[in-house]
This record gives C-alpha cells, structure tokens and sequence, in this order.
C-alpha cells in the first residue's frame, strides 16, 4: 500500500464476513471495522476517495461523518460523539499483514 492509501476488504471466516478497513500512514498502518457507527453502512459505500489528503481524516461517503484516521474518534458532522471499531494489525518483517485480536 502507499502511504496515505486506503484499502477495503472482506474477511470470511467459519464464523461468517468481517469488513475491514486498512489505512496506510506514512510507515503505520491502522485497521478499522468499515462500518460508519451513524448506520452501519461501509465508510466507502458511495466511493473509494474517503481519506482527506493529508491522511488525517476519514470520511463516510454516505452522510459525511468525520473520524480522526488515527484514532477512530468522531471528529465531525454524524461521527460527533461515535467512534470506529479498531482492529488489531501488525506487519511482520517480510511485509505480511496480520491480524488479530489482542492477546
């Protein structure tokens, strides 16, 4: 990925489907549920282009709803007073992504 990036995916497990959300921040990647908590629709249903350009800001293509990329916090319109659901994410040496639940 290149920094300031986003990619969706779609886990699936026995347990079911999990959509999730990877940012790519200069060197750090952060991973969230991608699901905007105002109604639960993917943050990138209407559009992909939902990182601000200086990768700070993540914005739901659907009602406009703002969250610190960093934190997941609501910073803006429908996101006030919610957050994102963070996912645990590590790169291993040889570049692979995994993740996990916390120990």
């Amino acid at each position: 990925m290149l920094p300031n990036s986003t990619l969706s995916l779609t886990l699936e497990n026995e347990k079911g489907r999990f959509p999730l959300l990877l940012i790519k921040l200069e060197s750090t990647l952060v991973a969230y549920v991608n699901a905007c908590p105002h109604q639960y629709l993917p943050l990138d249903q209407r559009g992909k282009r939902i990182l601000s350009q200086d990768g700070e800001i993540l914005r739901c293509t659907n009602h406009e709803a703002s969250f610190s990329t960093r934190t997941g916090e609501g910073v803006g319109g429908h996101g006030l007073g919610c957050a994102l659901d963070a996912v645990p994410v590590s790169v291993e040496e040889d570049g692979w992504v995994v993740i996990a639940n916390p120990a």
